[in-house]
């Protein structure tokens, strides 16, 4: 099957594609614990028979049972040594199934190790893991791949690029969402869909996680983003266990179908099932759906017409040409700035990460990224600031480089869609750097300069455009791809500088280009530069450029940018230029401060005034507080935030160099600082990898503490012990590692048992460590059972210890249901469930 062929399949009616495979195999017989794989192998009558059904009921698509026929999987039951002939026989098993009635998916999903810099997996050791598996369902006669329930969009993009470069088979996506419409790792529906478009996915959906009721929003929102059918594979409802123990759904095939009406009204036309369902419930979709003409629904594109998009991992910039005036931010740049050459030559990104966030709160839309010196390793040093930049701000980021391998490797690792600075006429440079951005799904900043240098006329300049244009269509990018830059020259020595390029934006906004420019330029070599810089901002406003590079500081230029969208009458200016003017200070029209509230050192009292290193990040000169203690304990404070692994250890030496207690700073910084993060991302503002990466910044501050606690007078005791485990038959730990960094981190002995442990030895554990409490963790709804498993054995054992539950598909509900005392919904909230519980 190739892109086309499945876009025709999609034109006519909705696809249908099977149900669930893991809860269909359990009730079939398959035990907890074992690789389903080699099961399905050993029992291939009852996959067959499943799949046949699936046929029957109406599937135009089986998915073969590779799920998690990886090389990183198969090493857990030592059989990553039989990935080839397990993934030819599954493969081959659906072939059959099928009988030439229904197209044979190869099915693909996450590895269980996490990615760098949260886990210690490489992003090319992934893309090889991926490239593995996927080279031998291509070989095996698969028609088409899906890469499904997958958490993380930085693993998305890793299978997605293995395809592209060992396969040339369509590739589909699915994500699972949380309640909040975001995944485990932050990313909201509409940033994958752009991303997985971008990378060349011919559909992109949902599935697993909650029944077709809750899935509509995330369904709407992808599908006015994206050009590319949507994909809908709910579960069936939530899950409950019956009064003997077995897990059950709640609800029947025929008001599954009614359910899914909203998801289809909202866009989604490839149709499926997951956890808890059945033939059943995919005849109950093709009866209710066969007959619907998708062309009578409006649903080949929602996306608005002439809107571009970039994104990071986590959130996305949506512009087009008649949207309010945006900022990419400059300042990440050595050029000129010695102390930044400095620590980029000393591996110190202190000053990247305090530039990155400055600019996001000083209204940046955009970052750019030069790392460009000498004495450094570009790409070693490039990579080093994507990860610390990503981690501290959701703005999407332009890679500016002329080194053609920094970009590759930069463009390859992003995990979004970048914006390229910047791709021209000279020798040979477009026919290297256009398929980059093809193959990355990045947009690129058009600088229309031709083989012969900077254009000497307006037309010569329109006529290096047009060109680039054509040749970027050549290569599979559109106009919306394209921001042109206007090419600003020096006034000083060409008079007429500003009129040629407010006559460049004037002819790319009336022929759908978005534009950008650099300020600077043109006023090179002039007194008070500033007041140049300004007016000749607001004249290319007013001609339509679309966003600039600039020092989103620079107050002048920045508050003039947005009182011209308000003169203009650009669509919420009004709102956007009086949000920007609280900022000041009423009286006396001075920048406003924010304040940051925990308990001082040494008074006890609370400290105000002080930077608040959640929103804003300043450097440490910036602090308002003179005292060099009370310095270096903001630091600190701020290192837990921002989760600087790189400096938090020296930072903390240094306060206790200069006088700082030990206690005084686990108690009233780190603690604090801790809660500051968990409430942070209770409320949506921080996402995983921020929770991680602060989790881990305040390991290595208690690490260098330890020692001296140890020998102070005030040692805090232990609060408890907790046994921790994930529940026999499952192999997913990611949430249970992060829930015992958080105990650890908050005074909890923490016995980490480890994943797919025995129900009986987490309750003989819990006994003979006079544990205060059990905690459970399960991924899968298949293994959800073994928690109640657990409490019945804790029970007949006398066992006094608390159980709490807690899990990707765990609510409250199921744990009332089971008897468990405690559920968290995530790795803050068990803390506070386990301080509550044990008081």
């Amino acid at each position: 099957m190739t892109k086309e062929m499945f876009w025709e399949l999609c034109k006519s009616s909705p696809v249908f594609l099977d149900g669930a495979t893991g809860t269909n195999l359990m009730k079939a017989g398959m035990p907890a614990g074992v690789c389903p794989e080699a099961w399905i192998l050993e029992h291939k009558d009852v996959m067959l028979s499943l799949q046949k059904q699936y046929v029957e009921a109406g599937s135009n698509i089986l998915y073969a049972p590779t799920f998690t026929a990886n090389r990183i999987k198969l090493k857990e039951y030592g059989l990553e040594d039989k990935l080839e002939r397990i993934n030819r026989d599954l493969v081959a098993l659906s072939k059959e199934a099928s009988s030439g009635k229904a197209y044979v998916a190869g099915d693909i999903t996450m590895t269980g190790r996490q990615l760098q810099p949260v886990g210690d997996l490489s992003f090319d050791e992934l893309i090889e893991v991926y490239k593995e598996q996927i080279k031998v369902l291509d070989d095996a006669g698969v028609d088409i791949l899906i890469v499904e329930t997958m958490m993380s969009l930085q693993e998305c993009r890793a299978a997605l690029i293995a395809a592209k470069e060992v396969s040339k088979l369509p590739v589909m996506v699915t994500l699972t969402f949380e309640s909040d419409c975001r995944t485990l790792y932050g990313t909201t529906p509409e940033c994958a869909a752009v991303v997985m478009e971008s990378l060349g996915a011919v559909c992109v959906g949902a599935n697993c996680s909650t029944g077709p009721d809750k899935m509509a929003e995330v369904i709407r929102r992808m599908a006015e983003v994206t050009s590319i059918p949507i994909i809908a594979k709910p579960n069936a409802g939530l899950p409950q266990i019956d009064k003997d123990g077995n897990t059950f759904y709640d609800v029947e095939p025929e008001e599954f179908a009614q359910q899914m009406d909203v998801l289809v009204e909202n866009g989604a036309s490839v149709l499926g099932g997951c956890c808890g369902t059945t033939p059943l419930f995919i005849k109950a979709l093709k009866d209710r759906f066969e007959s619907i003409a998708l062309k009578d629904m409006e649903r080949i594109s929602r996306k608005k017409v002439g809107v571009r998009i970039l994104t990071s991992e986590r959130d996305i910039c949506s512009f087009s040409l008649n949207d309010p005036f945006m900022i990419v931010g400059e300042r990440i740049n050595p050029t000129g700035k010695k102390k930044l050459q400095e620590q980029l030559r000393n591996d110190c990104l202190d000053m990247v990460c305090d530039f990155a966030q400055e600019q996001e709160n000083d209204g940046a839309s955009i970052l750019d990224v030069n790392v460009g010196m000498s004495g450094i390793d570009e790409k070693e040093i490039m990579m080093k600031v994507l990860f610390e930049v990503t981690q501290v701000t959701n703005l999407p980021l332009c890679i500016d480089t002329s080194n053609v391998e920094v970009l590759e490797k930069a463009l390859r690792w992003y995990p979004g869609r970048a914006l390229i600075n910047s791709i021209s006429l000279e020798k040979g440079k477009a026919e290297v750097c256009l398929p980059l951005a093809k193959k990355y799904g990045a947009m690129f900043i058009l600088l229309p300069v031709g083989e012969n240098g900077i254009p000497n006329t307006l037309e010569e300049k329109i006529d290096n455009i047009e060109r680039l244009t054509k040749l970027a269509k050549e290569y599979g990018l559109s106009k919306n791809d394209i921001v042109v830059d206007g090419l600003v020259a020096t006034v000083g020595a060409d008079k007429d500088a500003a009129v040629k390029t407010l006559e460049t934006i004037r002819y790319c906004k009336e022929n759908d280009f978005a534009t950008i420019c650099g300020l600077s330029n043109i006023s090179f070599g002039l007194p008070q530069r500033s007041f140049v810089n300004t007016a000749f901002l607001t004249m290319a406003i007013d001609r339509g450029l679309t966003m600039a590079i600039a020092n989103p500081s620079q107050e002048l230029l920045i508050n003039a940018a947005f009182a011209s969208d308000l003169l203009i009458n650009k669509e919420n200016s009004d709102i956007s230029y009086i949000n920007r003017m609280l900022r000041y200070d009423l009286e006396d029209g001075k920048k406003a401060k924010p304040g940051m509230i925990y308990p001082d050192m040494e008074s006890g009292e609370t400290a105000r005034n002080r930077t608040n290193f959640g929103d804003t990040a300043k450097n440490d000169n910036s602090l308002t507080n003179t005292d060099p203690k009370q310095q270096a304990l903001d630091t600190i404070y701020k290192d837990v935030l921002s989760g600087n692994k790189r400096g938090i250890a020296k930072n903390t030496q240094n306060a206790v160099e200069m006088g700082c207690n030990p206690q005084d700073i686990l108690n009233n910084v780190l603690m604090p600082a801790i809660n500051d993060v968990g409430a942070k991302f209770d409320k949506g503002t921080y996402f995983l990898p921020q929770l991680i990466g602060s989790a881990e910044a305040m390991k290595l501050s208690i690490a260098y503490l330890e020692p001296l606690l140890k020998t102070s007078d005030s040692v805090q005791e232990s609060k408890g012990t907790v046994v921790i485990a994930t529940v026999h038959g499952d192999v997913h730990d990611i949430g249970k590692n992060l829930v015992v960094l958080m105990l650890k981190n908050y005074g909890y002995n923490v016995i980490d048992l480890g994943k797919d442990v025995e129900s009986e030895i987490v309750v003989d554990t819990a006994i003979r460590e006079n544990a205060q409490v059990i905690a459970l963790s399960a991924l899968m709804t298949t293994t959800m059972a073994e928690m109640k498993n657990v409490i019945s054995i804790a029970r007949d054992k006398k066992c006094k210890s608390k159980i709490v539950i807690g899990g990707a598909c765990v609510t409250k509900e199921y744990a009332d249901e089971i008897g468990a005392d405690g559920y968290s919904s995530d790795a803050a909230d068990c803390v506070k469930v386990i301080d509550k519980l044990i008081g």
